[in-house]
């Protein structure tokens, strides 16, 4: 298990820790042959949407990136990327688990071309992989977050 804990002080530096995961993952081999899925979590204004926009902007997304919080995901082709595309998930509007079945959730996750990074996924997490990349993010002040990653 890989273990490691990071401290940002703006939504800058949130944005380039997101950078260095997006240069990491390709480096991510799934023996299982899915998607790989980062899984945030955390309280409201903790820096997990910061975080999704650094690692859009790191992947080549040139859309405007916002939390797909009604419409609850968004999908983003990926262009010189091992992955196709891009899904971003936000759970927190999510009353069961079994909403998820409707925007084709277990097909998604499914495939090695996808990359998927979802808010709120706590809501959801008896239905995530084992082997899910978690991101729990703690809000320590105004610009101030802690950023645990665990993997493996």
């Amino acid at each position: 298990m890989n273990n490691y804990t990071y401290i940002t002080t703006s939504p800058y530096q949130t944005k380039k820790l997101a950078d260095s995961l997006a240069k990491k993952i390709p480096k991510i081999i799934r023996k299982n042959g899915k998607a790989v899925i980062l899984a945030l979590i955390g309280e409201l204004g903790g820096g997990k949407t910061t975080f999704v926009k650094g690692l859009a902007h790191a992947l080549g997304v040139k859309s405007s990136i916002v939390s797909p919080t009604f419409i609850i995901e968004r999908k983003y082709p990926l262009q010189n990327s091992k992955f196709k595309y891009f899904y971003h998930f936000d759970c927190y509007r999510l009353k069961d688990v079994k909403e998820l079945s409707l925007l084709e959730f277990k097909k998604i996750i499914s495939s090695p071309y996808n990359l998927v990074a979802i808010e709120w996924a706590d809501k959801i997490k008896s239905v995530l992989p084992q082997d899910t990349i978690f991101l729990t993010f703690k809000f320590l002040g105004k610009n101030k977050r802690k950023i645990n990653i665990v993997y493996g």
